[in-house]
This record gives C-alpha cells, structure tokens and sequence, in this order.
C-alpha cells in the first residue's frame, strides 16, 4: 500500500546520433570536458520514472524496463538524492536498442537525473551537471548531455555542457532512417585507449572546417567521410552503408553502434532503400528529428477507491 507521503516524477530525454565527433579533455574542469561533434537529436528517448518514500535511512534503486542495472544512471542519482533523505527508485525505459550508437545511455541519465531533480526540488542546471560527469567520468559518452539539451542537429563547437560548452541547434528535416547491424560495440573501453581516441581526432579533421551553423547536408557529407576514415565498421555493417549508398542514400555509421543511420534524397532511393533492408533482413526505424530536449512529464495520478 503506498504511503500517503509518496512523490513521484517522470522526464524524458530524446535519444541521439552522432555523425562526427572529436574527443577535447582538456579542460580543468570536467564540465568542459567531452567532445566537439555534429549529431542529430531523435523524437525517440528515454523515460525515467521517479518514486520517493519516506524513510529513515537512504535506499537507492536504478533499473531498467527489464529488472536490469543502470551503474552510470546509479551514479548520477546517488549525487542528486541527499543522505538521510529517503528511498528514491527510479525506472527508465529505453525506446531505442541500448550500446548502438542511439544514445540511450545519456537519455536515461538525463532523463531520471531530471526526474529526480525535480522530485526533491533541486535546480535544474544541477541535474544536467550530475548527468554530464557521471557520463563522462562512467564512460557512457564524451558528449552526449550535451547534445541532448536542445532538438534538430546539433554542433557541440565548444566541448562540454554550456557554458563550459557551446552547443547550437538548427531544424533537421529530413526523416531519419536507423538500423541495427550486430551486436553492440563497448563504447567505455574505446573511449578509455588513448591511441584510438587520436584515431578519432584524426578522422574528424573536418570539424576545423564547419561554420557557426551548418547546414544538414554538410552533416550527412562530413559523416559519411569520417565513418570512411575511421573504419570502425564491420563487414556487415559495412556492407548495408555502401549498398544503401549505391542506392542514392546518404548513410554512416552510427557513432558507437554497429548500426547506422541514412538520408534518403528522393522517393526512389527510399523504396530502393527499404527494399534492400527488408530482404536483408536488417530492422530499421524511420524517425523524425526531436523539436526539443528534455522535458518533465506529467505523471498520472493513480486511481483511488470509487474512480
């Protein structure tokens, strides 16, 4: 039987694919820590639901749809939730395949971080810095908090959340195909080895050549030659980028997921497209790019006796 004392708190944060990106971990500060990079900020996220009980001592749970831990999330409500200050759990569902380049990792943090913020009445620039570090310092991702705090495509020009950072975000309108070709890829460990991360700023050397506001088809054009250079692809996931390429699309890979993500310029090229995907057998998803960022939620008021 709940408490009469119980709160709760739900938030959502969209997911997010990232075209090029350049790692920058420079500052003294980790809040301008993460990476320079152009992505696309997608309609689909992740929801996080946040419940406070009264208790004496602090009990703390983080799990996904599935029952599973969330350690990076953990962290991040750990910072936010005051010692002594009762039982917090919060579950996040993910609406897109988690490890694949979607970031679902961000979203979740992002999302439960805002859920409990807003719960205990705490700031939310407070939320969005725990986010940020835990990500970064957990492994989840160099930018993806980022990225997250706006819609359409965004150009993290400056690393790190603002404003340590600087982030602009312009319309994205073109429909965006995702796909998932193999398993995921352990983004924590790539992004721990110093000679790939070099590999990485090497590959993206045309970020030094983008204006304050690029335009989407300069994102899909320095995306597609920065997967080319950095070869992380699989064979698999490689072979479905170039065919869908000789089909008129515009595709790359999905930065961390053996996945990809494409454009496809006219109605030819996309039944061509989807054709091939279907007889490939490859599960795909067409999304539009999100209009905002994160948001709170409203939560449903459960149903008492004689509703």
């Amino acid at each position: 039987m709940r408490g009469i004392e119980e709160r709760r708190a739900a938030a959502f944060a969209p997911g997010h694919v990232t075209g090029i990106f350049a790692p920058d971990l420079r500052s003294s500060d980790p809040r301008g820590r993460g990476s320079r990079g152009l992505g696309v900020v997608l309609e689909s996220g992740a929801r996080a639901e946040a419940v406070w009980q009264p208790e004496k001592r602090s009990r703390i749970q983080v799990r996904d749809e599935r029952g599973g831990s969330l350690p990076i999330t953990e962290v991040a409500v750990r910072h936010l939730v005051p010692a002594g200050s009762g039982s917090v759990s919060v579950l996040v569902r993910h609406e897109l395949p988690v490890g694949q380049g979607f970031g679902m990792s961000a979203a979740g943090t992002l999302a439960s971080s805002l859920a409990v913020a807003h719960l205990l009445s705490l700031p939310k620039r407070r939320a969005i810095e725990v986010a940020h570090l835990a990500e970064l310092l957990g492994g989840g991702g160099l930018g993806g908090i980022p990225a997250l705090l706006g819609g359409g495509l965004e150009y993290r020009s400056v690393a790190g959340i603002p404003p340590w950072g600087r982030v602009v975000h312009v319309p994205f309108p073109y429909p965006l195909l995702i796909g998932v070709v193999g398993n995921p890829l352990p983004s924590p460990g790539l992004l721990r080895e110093p000679r790939f991360l070099a590999r990485v700023a090497r590959a993206a050397r045309d970020l030094d050549t983008l204006g304050p506001r690029p335009r989407s088809e300069e994102f899909l054009e320095v995306s597609e030659r920065f997967t080319d250079r950095l070869g992380l692809v699989s064979p698999p996931l490689g072979r479905i980028v170039r065919l869908l390429r000789r089909r008129g699309w515009r595709a790359a890979q999905a930065m961390f997921g053996r996945s990809f993500f494409a454009v496809a310029p006219t109605r030819r090229a996309r039944e061509a497209g989807f054709d091939l995907l279907q007889q490939s057998g490859i599960p795909a998803l067409e999304l539009s790019a999100s209009r905002a960022g994160p948001r709170i939620l409203r939560v449903p008021v459960p149903a008492g006796p004689g509703r």
